[in-house]
């Protein structure tokens, strides 16, 4: 077993001119401004993203029930998808970016789910859907 060290050596005091000096009368810092407090200037909240994610919902349903087939309704799936991020990098830049979080999202997953179908048809039959 390591033999045991002795305590810590106490540290050294600060250089010269590190710390301000404590005999400064109050006053002298009592007309400094506060610190300053970053708060984000529109919060995202919940309610704008579930907005977003029901209003994207219903964009995505509406246009996946126009197709007939996997390949046609994974087609107008990735139509709507293109035009909901579009909608989400308008909203993101000049509009409510909850609202735009919930479109990413909801397009993302409803993609994301269209795609899926499509990989599944392709690895069971060995043929690509979409052309």
């Amino acid at each position: 077993m390591a033999e045991r060290q002795g305590s810590w050596a106490a540290a050294a005091p600060p250089p010269p001119g590190y710390l301000p000096p404590r005999d400064l009368p109050p006053p002298l810092y009592s007309g400094l401004p506060p610190r300053p407090t970053y708060r984000e200037p529109h919060p995202v909240t919940a309610g704008p993203v579930v907005s977003g994610l029901a209003a994207t919902t219903v964009w995505f349903v509406l246009f996946g029930s126009l197709g007939a087939d996997l390949g046609s309704y994974t087609w107008w799936t990735i139509g709507a998808a293109l035009v909901a991020w579009g909608v989400a990098a308008v909203l993101a830049m000049i509009g409510d970016r909850g609202v735009a979080v919930g479109v990413a999202v909801a397009s993302g997953i409803g993609l994301s789910v269209a795609l899926l179908f499509t990989t599944l048809r392709w690895v069971t039959t060995q043929d690509w859907p979409l052309w």
